[in-house]
């Protein structure tokens, strides 16, 4: 495949993330606005506002729940921190919305093997049981303290004296949850393009050989009980994942090319599990709560994923239940008539709602001459656009363009 045809491919690759993950998106987004809109801090409170095992058991029931996409899990989890959630239920909520819902267990089914959909549920828990253990025995009080008072300054609207059911009765209420909706997508749109797109062109224009030799293929076929191949697959996973700039949803594809390539199933689970790793979604994390925390659930999530990675690789071994599956993901982006067609029809529809619902909120400012209820909404003290270009601007033109580029390179081979 000469380079013209492999750029078309690579773009076509990369809408097809955006296809996969569209639906996720607006489910994962809509869910947030809703938690901000609807849901009184003393409720989340009374069930979630402790480090304790009800509050992450809940915490992780609703994240198995919500959307499998990455940046949505964070987008919620901060909802539920400006609630009044405590981080260690937060984290547990990261991690079971991109890694224990439905969609992204029926791609692991289908693309790697029922052996590798039972462990990346039981993996799941025993991350969240890992992480929450980490954070409570670091627990930095100042840094999440600070990182909680980002999260309600740059919220000023938090009211807790609401009545959700009059709320929800009301035109006021539900314009609200738009105008959070827009808000929400208008914060992190342009990490989604960049991280999307560079992952289409790394799917493409890097050869398996280069996994191989990373992730020391060799010596893993050899000896895969060797514990230091093993720490070695597992710790150098999130990093690969990291450089894919791939979500929950979009790292399926290349785990089954890991697994085709003979990578130990430590390596092929650490790199599954470390959608939340990725640069994008730290840097959403550090828009929320300041760089010193996201660093430091970066840091928690880096070891719990080691941790888990590695128990989940000597249990199946010993149990003689490592897959043995070598299926190929000549599929990654296919744009098929599936359900994925469907709930993306289905999530067009939820965003010209929630558009309507947005412009209802400027009405209703508008019309609002003591600006009692405009003064408030819940994204007025964010800064989605910075002041002039910045940097990030530059590169999202920059990828717009490549795309586009390899968009015709695609249409017109």
């Amino acid at each position: 495949m000469d380079f013209w045809a492999s750029y078309g491919e690579a773009a076509k690759t990369a809408v097809g993330f955006f296809w996969k993950a569209g639906w996720a998106f607006v489910l994962g987004y809509a869910i947030s606005a809703a938690i901000q809109t609807f849901v009184p801090k003393k409720s989340l409170t009374a069930f979630m506002g402790d480090p304790g095992a009800k509050s992450v058991s809940l915490a992780t029931l609703f994240g198995s729940i919500s959307s499998s996409c990455s940046f949505a899990a964070l987008a919620t989890a901060r909802a539920l921190v400006r609630k009044g959630a405590h981080f260690v239920a937060a984290v547990a909520f990261m991690f079971a919305s991109t890694n224990l819902v439905i969609e992204l267990g029926i791609l692991i089914l289908i693309f790697l093997g029922w052996q590798f959909l039972v462990a990346e549920i039981i993996g799941g828990l025993v991350l969240i049981a890992i992480s929450s253990l980490l954070i409570r025995a670091t627990y930095p009080k100042a840094w999440l303290r600070a990182g909680r008072q980002k999260v309600e300054e740059e919220s000023p609207q938090a009211e807790e004296d609401f009545d959700w059911r009059k709320r929800m009765a009301s035109l006021s209420g539900w314009s609200r949850m738009g105008d959070s909706f827009v808000a929400e997508w208008l914060m992190v749109w342009q990490e989604i393009l960049i991280g999307f797109t560079l992952a289409g062109f790394i799917a493409v224009f890097v050869p398996d050989s280069f996994w191989k030799t990373i992730f020391l293929a060799d010596l893993a076929e050899a000896n895969p009980a060797n514990f230091w191949v093993v720490l070695q697959n597992a710790a150098i996973a999130p990093f690969v994942a990291a450089a894919t700039f791939i979500g929950s949803m979009g790292n399926i594809p290349l785990a089954t090319v890991l697994n085709s390539g003979g990578v130990l199933f430590a390596g092929i689970m650490g790199f599954i599990y470390s959608d939340l790793m990725v640069p994008p979604l730290v840097k959403v994390n550090a828009k929320y709560y300041g760089w010193r925390v996201a660093l430091y659930i970066a840091g928690i999530m880096y070891v719990s994923i080691i941790a888990t990675s590695i128990l989940l690789h000597y249990a199946f071994y010993f149990a003689d239940r490592i897959p043995q599956t070598r299926r190929r993901a000549d599929e990654v982006a296919q744009f098929d008539l599936d359900y994925t067609f469907f709930m993306n029809i289905i999530a067009l529809v939820v965003v010209a709602v929630m558009l309507w619902l947005k412009r209802q909120r400027r009405l209703i400012k508008e019309a609002d001459t003591a600006s009692q209820e405009g003064a408030d909404h819940s994204h007025e003290g964010h800064d989605h656009s910075g002041s002039g270009i910045g940097f990030q601007d530059i590169v999202t033109v920059i990828f717009i363009v490549i795309l586009i580029g390899g968009t015709v390179a695609f249409v017109l081979p």
